[in-house]
């Protein structure tokens, strides 16, 4: 499989790159950065500083490369996501994108857009997330009502989106359990005389240091709490994950998957 990575400098796309060229199904064929970058025409492996050279060089310029490849991963911004995608769906490219932050009406384009590609969006594609997630659905589809959720996030102080993606992808999940939409029931921080409304979902969202990914789902019964927590201690997870999901896409016709089609949950 021939691979593009969007944002080969940044610190998921220099570990995507570092993944896929330690595969050996993988061939990485262009590096596609924001343009008027200080590295434009370097090779891929200096620039995401893999300690080899691959051969390839990176560039501003995606449809110029787009053809050289099968799959593009796509970990950059919102505002170069979109632009990725409508390149992606012009020269029929499977997509993986892990970017977040979309609002809705942008998140519709890449549901649109699995009628012509195959297109993976994965908030996080870290196997075990993936996994906490299929807890979270057992346990508030078998207490409902008899619990309080509350989840609480940390990310680095570069983050630039709140709460996180992967935080509302687990509300989400939990919304649905409970029968419900997230934007319904989601309560975002408190302040002041604030009391707790029964069957809604707290977000509490932290940004400090260098904290690569922590998330904590608290369901609080009478007399007892449980706690599901993931922590990630770097990105490798997720750039491993994201070369998995582009190999999945390898047999896949058109059509909106996720990361539960990789991992078979």
């Amino acid at each position: 499989m021939k691979v593009i990575v969007i944002g080969p400098h940044g610190k998921m796309g220099r570990l995507i790159t570092m993944a896929a060229a330690s595969r050996n199904d993988m061939e990485l064929v262009a590096g596609v950065a924001p343009k008027g970058r200080s590295y434009i025409g370097q090779d891929l492996g200096a620039v995401a500083m893999i300690g080899s050279e691959l051969g390839v060089s990176v560039t501003d310029d995606l449809e110029s490369v787009i053809e050289l490849g099968d799959v593009i991963i796509d970990f950059s911004t919102k505002e170069m996501a979109m632009e990725v995608l409508e390149l992606a769906i012009a020269h029929k490219k499977a997509l993986v994108c892990g970017t977040t932050g979309f609002h809705p009406e942008e998140m519709q384009k890449f549901q649109n857009a699995a009628k012509e590609i195959p297109m993976l969006y994965a908030a996080n594609t870290s196997k075990l997330v993936n996994i906490m997630n299929r807890l979270l659905e057992l346990v508030t589809s078998t207490l409902k009502d008899e619990i309080d959720i509350e989840i609480l996030e940390m990310h680095d102080q570069w983050k630039k989106d709140a709460p996180s993606g992967t935080s509302k992808e687990m509300g989400e999940i939990m919304a649905h359990a409970l029968g419900k939409e997230l934007d319904e029931i989601a309560v975002y921080g408190r302040e002041g005389a604030s009391p707790r409304k029964s069957g809604t979902i707290g977000y509490h969202s932290l940004r400090a240091g260098n904290i690569p990914s922590s998330h904590t789902v608290f369901f609080g019964g009478m007399g007892e709490r449980l706690e599901i927590t993931h922590h990630s201690y770097n990105w490798e997870c997720f750039a491993r994950g994201a070369c998995d999901c582009a190999a999945f896409l390898a047999n896949q016709g058109p059509g909106f998957y996720t990361i539960k089609d990789v991992l078979n949950l």
